[in-house]
C-alpha cells in the first residue's frame, strides 16, 4: 500500500504561532480608525446634526431637542407630502426652519376653520392633536411649481407658509430621519458635520 497522500487527502501543516500582542493591537488599531472615518464620511456627507428650537413641531420634536437630518435624500426621491423638512427661512437665509409639507407643487390647498384641504379633500393629519389646531382659516390658493407649503404641527404656535408663503425647492436642504437627544424622543422620524440650529419659528 502506498504511502502517498491520495487526492482530497490533507497533509497535517505545523501550527502558525499567534501573532504578538502588538500585532494585534495595531490592527484593531487600523480597523477602529478606518470605521470612525467611514463613520465621519457619512456624517459629513449624508447626515448632519441639528438642534431645534421652539414649539411648532410639537408633539413630534420639543425645544432644544437634537435631531439629525438626511442631506442628500431628496437627490434620489421626491419631497412627499407629511416630510418633515429643514429648509433656508424664505425672508432670511441665515436662518434655518423645520416644518412639514402638507402640499405640494401644483395642488390647491385650504384651510377652513384649521382643517387642512388640499385639491377639495380633507388630509388626515394624526400628527397634529385636535388641542393644536388654531382654528383659523386660509387660501384657497394654488402652490406654484417647485414650491411646497410647510406648517407646524403646533398649529397655533407655528410662523409658516401662512405667513410667509410656500417654500422654493432649492431653499429646502434636509429631511428629519432621526431624534437623538432627548431620550424619551429617541427614535426615526420617518414612517460639515458641526451641530447647527434649526428653528421651529414661533409666532
Amino acid at each position: 500500500m502506498s504511502d502517498t497522500p491520495q487526492t482530497g487527502s490533507v497533509t497535517p501543516q505545523e501550527s502558525e504561532p499567534l501573532p504578538p500582542l502588538r500585532g494585534e493591537l495595531r490592527t484593531w488599531t487600523r480597523d477602529l480608525a478606518i470605521a470612525l472615518g467611514l463613520i465621519l464620511v457619512v456624517m459629513i456627507f449624508l447626515f448632519q446634526p441639528v438642534k431645534v428650537e421652539g414649539t411648532s413641531m410639537a408633539p413630534l420634536l420639543s425645544d432644544q431637542e437634537h435631531i439629525f437630518i438626511n442631506k442628500i435624500v431628496y437627490r434620489f426621491e421626491p419631497i412627499d407630502r407629511g416630510d418633515v423638512v429643514v429648509f433656508w427661512y424664505p425672508l432670511d437665509r441665515s436662518k434655518s426652519f423645520i416644518k412639514r409639507v402638507v402640499a405640494l407643487p401644483g395642488e390647491t390647498l385650504e384651510i377652513r376653520f384649521g382643517h387642512v384641504y388640499v385639491n377639495g379633500k380633507e388630509v388626515a393629519e394624526p400628527y397634529v392633536p385636535a388641542n393644536y389646531l388654531d382654528g383659523s382659516s386660509y387660501g384657497p390658493v394654488k402652490i406654484p411649481e417647485g414650491n411646497y407649503f410647510v406648517m407646524g404641527d403646533h398649529r397655533d404656535s407655528s410662523n409658516d407658509s401662512r405667513v410667509f408663503g410656500p417654500v422654493g425647492r432649492n431653499f429646502i436642504y434636509g429631511k428629519a430621519v432621526f431624534a437623538y437627544w432627548q431620550v424619551d424622543h429617541f427614535g426615526s422620524l420617518t414612517g460639515s458635520s458641526n451641530s447647527s440650529t434649526v428653528n421651529a419659528a414661533p409666532r
